[in-house]
């Protein structure tokens, strides 16, 4: 390592955001981006590990202690390229990964871990400032189709991939444009919608054929899109929503969390369209329910709307402030999460299940009781929380079944989520599978590193042999 004893010098660095009370006004972005002498500094306190353990909490597989090392030593081209060599969207993954490779960082042993995650989006920012990342269209063509049907990052990763392989690939998108959850689901605070389009710009240059507004087993036939191309490979994402069945289901003012934020999205980046808007949080007592990072981009997403109060409840207990037994190093901790949303104000509650919505024709309320461990109710812990607006942010259940899945009769597994073997296929030759639509509901990273693995098994399912890594 450049510096050897980088570790013991400097302390981690934490993110700096903008203040509170500025950034809440509006939705760019909430933190400020490094410099790079921050950035080298940041850089020289990775230890150079034996067995870098970072290495197991990353599903790309991604090439840290090496690129943390000419980072530091200002060989800024080389450490793009290794980074670039494991990961198709380290801007994104930079923004909104948890950092599953962090929190095995071997020197979160006894101190803070090395900012993993800042130094990434820092080198990839001054990739694209300082003009490294160009379009590199492939050498050569192989003459195979291929059409990904998703356009989130499993189906961008694969689609990346593919055409480096020189094969001729298409995207299609059932939403007006690309990007899936990442544009529709995530608030431009966390994630403009520029850094989506820069990079999309660049894969058209190199190849990549999007088609937006086809619903692929609805407005086309997958039977047909399959006789067209000699792979199919299925990125839909797990999109349906988990419901709240309880009374008062059915009043006005009762939404899915991702509905919210894809009406909000739009509006941000001006898109025309009808709006709902008793989907909007101003001047409302907006209750969100769900603990989860949709339920927190909920709560920012409702301070900037203008909502009179922001409460978040939660069914499961309040996670420790620290590790516990249960998550020894190198597991991932599954420890209290406090975003830059919900230090702009709201309040947090826990261990609360959510009775019956009340109101006439409007929610207007919700009754509520404290749960033990168990989730048994505790007797004589009723309460009610006033509630204009009510987000449910409960996850989803699996892939939207009615449609391409059931035209193509592609078998399922126990949990509902698209079944294949070990190589991404599904029950129908010449069809794969990847991403949350295979996986169930997950981290943009591990569709990432899906879309990547399923690309790796297309390129040998059609040429009899891959060079494309399987991470």
């Amino acid at each position: 390592m450049g510096n050897p004893k980088g570790f013991l010098k400097t302390k981690r660095q934490k993110t700096e955001y903008r203040p509170v009370c500025e950034r809440v006004k509006d939705f760019e972005r909430v933190f400020v981006l490094r410099g790079d002498a921050e950035s080298r500094d940041q850089a020289s306190r990775c230890m150079d590990c034996g067995t870098p353990f970072c290495h197991s909490g990353c599903p790309v597989g991604n090439y840290i202690p090496e690129w943390n090392d000419l980072m530091h030593n200002r060989n800024w081209e080389r450490a793009f390229e290794l980074l670039n060599a494991t990961n198709n969207m380290p801007e994104v993954t930079g923004r909104v990964c948890p950092a599953l490779c962090e929190a095995a960082c071997v020197l979160g042993i006894n101190d803070d871990p090395v900012t993993i995650r800042e130094n990434e989006l820092a080198l990839i920012e001054r990739a694209f400032k300082k003009g490294t990342i160009k379009a590199n269209p492939p050498k050569h063509k192989t003459g195979k189709k291929i059409a990904i049907v998703g356009s989130g990052p499993a189906g961008l990763s694969c689609a990346a991939q593919l055409n480096q392989a020189g094969h001729k690939v298409v995207v299609f998108e059932k939403d007006e444009k690309i990007g899936g959850i990442m544009r529709f689901g995530i608030p431009d605070f966390k994630l403009e919608k520029k850094i989506l389009d820069r990079r999309i710009k660049l894969w058209e240059e190199e190849g990549i054929e999007f088609k937006t507004g086809a619903n692929i087993g609805k407005d086309l036939s997958v039977i047909k899109l399959s006789k067209e191309y000699d792979v199919l490979c299925l990125a839909g994402g797990s999109r349906m929503p988990r419901d709240l069945k309880v009374p008062g289901r059915e009043l006005k003012g009762v939404y899915f969390a991702m509905d919210f934020l894809k009406q909000s999205n739009e509006r941000v980046v001006g898109s025309k369209g009808l709006w709902d808007e008793e989907m909007d949080a101003k001047d409302k007592k907006v209750v969100v329910i769900g603990g989860g990072d949709t339920g927190s981009d909920c709560v920012g997403t409702a301070h900037r709307q203008g909502a009179d109060c922001v409460i978040q409840i939660e069914i499961m207990p309040k996670p420790s402030e620290e590790r516990t037994d249960a998550y020894p190093w190198p597991k991932y901790p599954l420890i209290l999460k406090t975003t830059s949303s919900h230090e702009e104000g709201g309040e947090r509650k826990w261990s609360v299940m959510t009775k019956e919505f009340v109101g006439e024709k409007s929610v207007r309320g919700i009754k509520c009781v404290q749960v033990d461990e168990k989730f048994k109710e505790v007797p004589g812990t009723e309460f009610e929380i006033e509630a204009d607006l009510v987000l449910l942010a409960l996850g989803f259940t699996g892939p939207e079944k009615e449609g391409m899945l059931t035209e193509l009769g592609i078998e399922l597994d126990d949990r509902g989520n698209v079944k294949t073997d070990l190589k991404y296929m599904t029950s129908q030759k010449g069809v794969f599978s990847a991403g949350d639509m295979r996986r169930g509901q997950s981290l943009i990273v591990w569709a990432i590193a899906e879309g990547r693995r399923a690309a790796h098994f297309i390129d040998e399912y059609l040429m009899r042999e891959s060079s494309l890594p399987i991470l």
